[in-house]
């Protein structure tokens, strides 16, 4: 019992505490790799680094300051720590997040990184239990709902962003409009974001235009199949990346 004390309040760099590291390191190894199989960014250095640090802050936050603890003069709150730790997760997962032409990306390898942080300081309270739920829940959710959501987006009343790149003067935007309207999708909004010039910087008359189109309506997640075969169009690029 007397050694046990002491272990404790000596910072406690045991074999519990070194296994509780090794598993947060395991599982936001884990994650990593999912999220470095399908080319995402907060990879796999991204999601182990995050994952053991944040058990060893808990591990710190829990044990490390042992030696300066006595009862009736100095006492610490271990969630303090720990708090501190969810504020700069969310400072790194805010870097991931991207924004272009309107749309946001990244917000899911933003969460993710939130998560696995998550599962490193579970993992580094000794909860093992609930660190390897979460991680399994995690694959549920970016392996199992992932078509889930996209069935909900092509048989629901969707609302989905486009980037269209087209030939001018040849009467492409008219087809765009046409078979939107055909298809019964509401435009919302629509906006011309340029036009691109050859290397002179001279607008040729086959010059390309790039527009930005705000669709709503029943199916609009197929809208780049449908919209892509038409004549003239160079380039569709969705505008909201659904497997961030």
């Amino acid at each position: 019992m007397t050694t046990v004390a002491v272990v404790s309040s000596n910072h406690a760099q045991g074999v519990g505490q070194i296994w509780q590291l090794l598993l947060a390191f395991a599982l936001s190894s884990i994650i990593g790799l999912e999220r470095q199989f399908r080319g995402k960014s907060g990879g796999l250095r991204t999601q182990a680094i995050v994952g053991t640090a944040s058990a060893l802050f808990m591990i710190v936050s829990k044990y490390g300051f042992g030696d300066v603890v006595s009862a009736g003069t100095v006492t610490l709150d271990p969630s303090r720590i720990a708090a501190q730790v969810v504020t700069g997760i969310g400072f790194l997962g805010a870097g991931l997040i991207i924004t272009r032409r309107g749309a946001v990306h990244g917000l899911t390898t933003a969460a993710s990184v939130w998560e696995t942080a998550a599962i490193g300081m579970t993992a580094g309270a000794g909860m093992v239990f609930l660190a390897l739920l979460v991680t399994g829940l995690h694959f549920v959710i970016v392996l199992g709902y992932t078509p889930l959501s996209r069935w909900i987006s092509r048989h629901g009343h969707a609302e989905r962003g486009y980037i269209i790149t087209y030939e001018d003067g040849r009467g492409v935007l008219r087809d765009v409009l046409s078979a939107c309207t055909d298809r019964g999708w509401a435009i919302d909004s629509m906006a011309v974001l340029g036009h691109r010039a050859d290397a002179g910087g001279h607008l040729p008359p086959d010059r390309l235009v790039t527009v930005a189109l705000r669709l709503r309506g029943t199916g609009t997640v197929d809208a780049s199949a449908v919209l892509g075969v038409i004549d003239g169009v160079v380039r569709i690029d969705t505008g909201d990346d659904e497997n961030d």
